[in-house]
């Protein structure tokens, strides 16, 4: 009897080949999985195509919830972004997509796993890691550290030989991922960063300077930092995600292109659509302006760029992660309330917040006549805050140093 290998499949070109791929070189059974996070239409054909690729089983898993709940929800309240812009979309989806396959290798009784990561991407080692972190007795297949194709065209010209249709050309051969969250795109034209991404490109977000001519607003409510209504009405997680996508995608919000320094070595160019992610990450941190204390928010500061990097590297099962999501959560116990934003031709910004655990206090802050607060006791602290300076500058004095 042939051993069972579970194949993460998407339909895509990679993951169309490698099915007859692993039957002609090890003799496996394939069991294709599909993970739904809300790829949409794309995942309509995957069953069919699979079964035709050679697959004997087909396994399509709807995550969607459990992707916006276990992880985007998480990694949004801890404000991780990666290099200063990008949202993680692709980064946190492996690990999910990962659990999945473990999960039905489990089941299925399957000896290995296999993806179609390309050995110089980041993906490879997400799906490893995570497979490793949840089940190290699976044996892990990864075709293209295998095989000897080595380019898009010559996975095309292979899919082709067998009859296998595949969802991109030699003539626009952009490699793409797709989910609730976003939709990324490399390759082709964008692999030289002097050339500007054409509008064609966008398949979610209208290009900005065609968004419609009049500002949107739109309201947000959070409890403890995760989003439970827009515009004063309450949707459940996925609902909610898909229409804050496309309140941005119409007004042109959340494009972001990026020359990032990947885990494996190299610079690679990305474009990310992101619409309702950008909303959600601007919309957060204007709650939490309101509702942290400065040395709280400036330390989660740099725990959010660690998070971003972990997340990025694929340490998504790794128990700093574990550690840091302690602490984000401990921030967040006050991050309830609601913002306002305004939405116009690409740009999100802040048109109004409030929560009932604000720590900003007008009666503080007031330029106006009264409020709280003593001028002359700013005097004191000055004098203690700038005591070293002090020090130091008459020891200068005092031995010459100072020149």
């Amino acid at each position: 009897m042939a051993e069972k290998v579970v194949l993460a499949y998407s339909g895509g070109l990679d993951t169309s080949i490698i099915i007859p791929w692993l039957k002609e070189n090890y003799g496996y059974e394939v069991i294709a999985v599909a993970v739904d996070l809300g790829q949409g239409e794309e995942l309509a054909p995957v069953e069919e195509k699979a079964i035709k690729s050679g697959a004997s089983k087909v396994y399509i898993v709807d995550a969607k919830k459990e992707f916006v709940e276990e992880y985007i929800w998480p990694t949004l309240k801890a404000g991780a972004v990666y290099e200063g812009k990008y949202l993680l979309g692709t980064s946190f989806a492996r690990p999910l997509i990962a659990k999945c396959l473990v999960d039905i290798a489990n089941k299925e009784g399957a000896t290995a796993i296999a993806h179609g990561a390309t050995g110089k991407g980041n993906d490879q080692v997400r799906f490893e890691l995570a497979i490793k972190a949840l089940n190290p007795k699976l044996k892990i297949v990864a075709p293209w550290r295998l095989w000897d194709i080595r380019s898009r065209e010559e996975a095309i010209d292979y899919a082709n030989e067998r009859g296998i249709p595949v969802p991109v050309s030699k003539e626009r051969p952009y490699s793409m991922d797709r989910n609730l969250w976003h939709l990324s795109h490399e390759g082709a034209d964008l692999e030289d960063p002097w050339n500007e991404p054409q509008d064609d490109l966008y398949l979610i977000i209208t290009p900005p300077e065609k968004a419609p001519d009049k500002a949107t607003y739109v309201t947000i409510d959070f409890e403890k930092g995760i989003p439970v209504a827009v515009d004063g009405k309450k949707l459940d997680s996925v609902a909610l995600v898909e229409k804050l996508n496309k309140l941005g995608a119409a007004n042109g919000i959340g494009i972001d292109d990026i020359v990032e320094n990947r885990l494996v070595g190299m610079k690679s160019r990305g474009v990310y659509e992101t619409p309702g992610g950008t909303i959600l990450y601007k919309a957060h941190q204007e709650l939490e302006y309101l509702t942290l204390d400065r040395m709280t928010m400036h330390f989660k500061e740099q725990v959010a760029a660690k998070y971003a990097e972990l997340v990025y590297d694929g340490n998504w099962f790794s128990q700093l992660k574990k550690a840091l999501d302690a602490f984000v959560d401990s921030t967040q116990e006050t991050v309830t309330g609601t913002v306002r934003l305004k939405l116009y031709k690409g740009n999100c910004t802040p048109a109004g917040a409030k929560s009932p655990y604000s720590i900003y206090s007008e009666d503080v802050v007031t330029f106006g006549a009264g409020g709280d607060y003593d001028h002359k006791d700013a005097g004191g602290f000055i004098n203690l805050f700038g005591l070293p300076l002090k020090v130091r500058a008459l020891m200068e004095e005092r031995t010459g140093l100072k020149k």
